[in-house]
C-alpha cells in the first residue's frame, strides 16, 4: 500500500469517533465497524496489505485465538482518541479508550502495512505488546513482537515518498476491493482452466490413439477369408509354417502370414477365426468407447466455457465443490455433482450419466431439463424439503451451461421426478411442469 494513499486514508479515518465492532473475517482480514455502520476491511496479508470497502464480506469462521479475544475485549465499543501514522511511515495507529466498571483503559491498535513484516499489534499505553496477529522473534527481525515486550519503533525511511492524490477516498477503497476480486478471479480462472485443460488433453489423447474402425473391419474380413481359404486347401498345407501360399477362389495366389508356428492346418485356421472374432469385438466396443470419450470431451469443453464465463468467485466455487466423501463411496465419472447453498445438484455428463441421475432420483427430487431440446438432465436432491427458487434457477443455469456454449435466453422446465416417465435410455415424457427463463448473456 502506498504511503501517500495511507496518509489520505488516515485523514479520512479521523472523522470517526468510535469502533463499534472489530473481528477477523478470514485468516488475514480484519473487519472494523466505525460509528455503527461504516465498515472498512484491513487486508493484512504479507506483501499484499491494503484497506478496502465492500457491501458485504462473508465471514469464513469465528476466530477464538488469544489475539481475537483481546481484540474484541479492548476495541468493541471503544472510543477513538486519535488516529495517526507512526514516524510518517506505513504504520496506522488507533489510540482508543474503553470504560469499565472500575477504570478507563487506553489501548493502541496498530496496523502495520510493512511488506514482509505486515502485522496487527495490540499495545498498552506504554507501547508494551499485549497481543499480535503475528509474533516475531529476534531470529527473524531486530524488532521483536512478543507479548510483554516493549515494541521498538521502525527506523525512519531514508527517502521521501511520492504523492498520489486521491479524489475520493471512499471510491478508492471500493475500487481496491473490486480490483482485488478481479485479480483473484483471474488467478482462480487461470488455475482451474489449467487443471481442466490437462484433463481435456488426456481425454483427447485417449481418443486419438483409438484404433481405426475401417482397419479393424478390414482385419475382420481378411482373417475370416483367410481362415476359409485354409480350410478349403487344408489337404495341401504342411504344419509348423509361419506363412503359406494358397490359391484364392478365383485362382489368384494369396500369401497368409501367421503370428507363430502351428502344429496343424486346423490350428492355423482356428487362429485366424479367433483373430477375426477379436477384431469384430473391438469394432463393437470401439463405437461405445468413442461415444463415451467424445461425450466426455464435449462435457469438458462446456465445463471450461462455464469457468471462462464466470463473473465471480462464488460461481467458480460452485463448479468446484470441496469433495468430502468416504473411501467406501464410489464416484461415477458420468455424473457431475455440485452444491448450491447446501443443496446437492447432480448433472449427467452424457447419456449414461443422464440415465443414472434419472434412475437414482427419488420421487420428490426436482428434475430440470431444457425445454424442447436435448440437454443434460439435472436432479436437485430435496430430502422432502421445499426448494427455494434461487436453487432451481442455479440448477437451471448449470443445465444450460453444460448443454450449450452459446450465450442467449433459454427456457428450462422443472418438475418433481415422479412426473417424469422414462421412455428409453434418457428419453422421457413429463407433465405438470413449470418453466423458467435462464439468461446466459
Amino acid at each position: 500500500m502506498k504511503l501517500s494513499h495511507l496518509i489520505q486514508i488516515k485523514n479520512y479515518l479521523q472523522k470517526f469517533q468510535k469502533i463499534s465492532a472489530i473481528y477477523r473475517v478470514s485468516d488475514t482480514i480484519v473487519k472494523v465497524s466505525f460509528d455503527r455502520d461504516d465498515e472498512i476491511f484491513f487486508e493484512m496479508q504479507r506483501s499484499n496489505s491494503k484497506m478496502f470497502r465492500c457491501s458485504s464480506y462473508a465471514r469464513s469462521k469465528v476466530y477464538n485465538a488469544p489475539f481475537d479475544v483481546l481484540l474484541a475485549k479492548r476495541f468493541n465499543r471503544a472510543n477513538i482518541l486519535s488516529v495517526e501514522l507512526i514516524n510518517e511511515d506505513k504504520i496506522l495507529r488507533f489510540k482508543t479508550s474503553i470504560s469499565s466498571a472500575y477504570k478507563e483503559e487506553t489501548t493502541l491498535l496498530q496496523f502495520e502495512f510493512t511488506g514482509k513484516y505486515t502485522n496487527v499489534i495490540i499495545l498498552d499505553e506504554n507501547e508494551v505488546v499485549l497481543e499480535a496477529l503475528r509474533h516475531v522473534d529476534l531470529f527473524s527481525s531486530f524488532r521483536e513482537v512478543r507479548v510483554g515486550q516493549k515494541l521498538l519503533n521502525v527506523p525512519t525511511a531514508p527517502f521521501i515518498a511520492k504523492e498520489y492524490p486521491l479524489e475520493d477516498v471512499e471510491k478508492f477503497l471500493h475500487d481496491e476491493y473490486a480490483q482485488d476480486i478481479e485479480d483473484k478471479l483471474g488467478s482462480l480462472k487461470k488455475q482451474k482452466l489449467s487443471f481442466l485443460g490437462k484433463k481435456l488433453k488426456k481425454l483427447q489423447k485417449l481418443y486419438d490413439v483409438l484404433e481405426d474402425e475401417e482397419k479393424l473391419e478390414a482385419e475382420v474380413q481378411m482373417c475370416q477369408h483367410h481362415g476359409n481359404l485354409l480350410l478349403a486347401n487344408i489337404h495341401n498345407i504342411k504344419p509348423y509354417k509361419k506363412s503359406i501360399e494358397v490359391s484364392d477362389y478365383d485362382g489368384t495366389p494369396v500369401t497368409i502370414e501367421f503370428h507363430k508356428d502351428f502344429s496343424s492346418p486346423a490350428q492355423m485356421a482356428n487362429s485366424l477365426f479367433t483373430r477375426s472374432k477379436k477384431a469384430k469385438q473391438k469394432v463393437s466396443h470401439l463405437h461405445i468407447e468413442k461415444e463415451s470419450l467424445n461425450s466426455k470431451i464435449e462435457h469438458m469443453k462446456l465445463f471450461m466455457s462455464a469457468v471462462e464465463e464466470a463473473k465471480d468467485i462464488a460461481k467458480i466455487q460452485l463448479l468446484f465443490p470441496k469433495k468430502i466423501q468416504s473411501k467406501k463411496i464410489k464416484t461415477n465419472d458420468s455424473i457431475e455433482t455440485f452444491w448450491i447453498d447446501g443443496y446437492k445438484i447432480q448433472l449427467g455428463k452424457n447419456e449414461k450419466g443422464n440415465v443414472e441421475v434419472l434412475k437414482n432420483a427419488r420421487a420428490k427430487d426436482i428434475w430440470v431439463h431444457m425445454k424442447d431440446r436435448p440437454s443434460a438432465h439435472v436432479i436437485i436432491t430435496t430430502d422432502k424439503q421445499n426448494i427455494p427458487m434461487n436453487i432451481i434457477e442455479g440448477a437451471g443455469r448449470l443445465c444450460v451451461d453444460f448443454t450449450i456454449a452459446q450465450k442467449d435466453k433459454f427456457l428450462v422446465d422443472y418438475t418433481p421426478r415422479r412426473e417424469v416417465t422414462i421412455q428409453s435410455g434418457a428419453s422421457v415424457l413429463y407433465n405438470k411442469y413449470k418453466t423458467i427463463e435462464i439468461d446466459t448473456r
